[in-house]
């Protein structure tokens, strides 16, 4: 059988786990590693750098370093095989 997983790309993979974990009302993952191409981390192959826009119930009462550990927790398999950077915007719902 074929590992489904791995059949995703990175985007897609990422996407999955946020919103699986997050419910978020408005999510925005964009693929910044052109942008990087050349500076420390970025792969040849690309999928290493992204900026992510996300609001989300389960944001309500934490911090902004709360917010962003919980989606660096959520994501450490992806950290593990290669995203270098995320750059976060994270908000609750009554955040514009």
């Amino acid at each position: 059988l074929t590992d489904v997983k791995s059949q995703l790309s990175r985007a897609q993979r990422i996407e999955k786990v946020l919103r699986e974990r997050f419910a978020p009302l408005d999510f925005e993952l964009v693929d910044d590693s052109a942008r990087h191409a050349g500076h420390a981390g970025a792969a040849p192959e690309g999928q290493s750098h992204y900026r992510l826009r996300m609001r989300s119930e389960a944001f309500v009462g934490l911090t902004r370093v709360a917010r962003q550990r919980l989606v660096y927790v959520a994501l450490q398999a992806e950290f593990d095989s290669g995203l270098h950077a995320l750059s976060l915007d994270l908000k609750t719902p009554d955040q514009s």
